[in-house]
């Protein structure tokens, strides 16, 4: 089992920043591929951002790139989001979720939620106009 926390949501203006962090515990946090999903209201789950392991790899949304950076620091069990520049589309509940797959420069597997069997409470993050 592998437990997840996010943190540092909140209410920002068009144009701000925010950084999200999750903290994991129990089995081995750094033995697990982990992303960041969003859902806004009657909107499925999307991922916005993964990171391999070792943080070697990382994806993107193309909504989020060049704005948004997933970053974890292993000794910290902490995977962070740092998105800038947000926009009201980015309203939603961000959810933190790991997944025992690797993540390698070939993955495809990391767009789906189906494939990350941890997942945090959720952290609401809206932006205004």
């Amino acid at each position: 089992q592998v437990q997840l926390v996010e943190s540092g949501g909140g209410l920002g203006q068009a144009g701000d920043s925010l950084r999200l962090s999750c903290e994991a515990s129990g089995r081995t946090p750094s033995n697990y591929a982990m992303g960041w999903f969003r859902q806004a209201p009657r909107k499925e789950r999307e991922l916005v951002a993964a990171i391999s392991r070792s943080g070697d790899y990382t994806y993107y949304a193309d909504s989020v790139k060049g704005r948004f950076t997933i970053s974890r620091d292993n000794a910290k069990n902490t995977v962070y989001l740092q998105m800038s520049v947000l926009k009201p589309d980015d309203t939603a509940v961000y959810y933190c979720a790991a997944s025992p797959l690797l993540l390698t420069s070939s993955s495809s597997w990391y767009r789906f939620a189906s494939r990350y069997n941890y997942w945090g409470q959720g952290t609401q993050v809206t932006v205004s106009s």
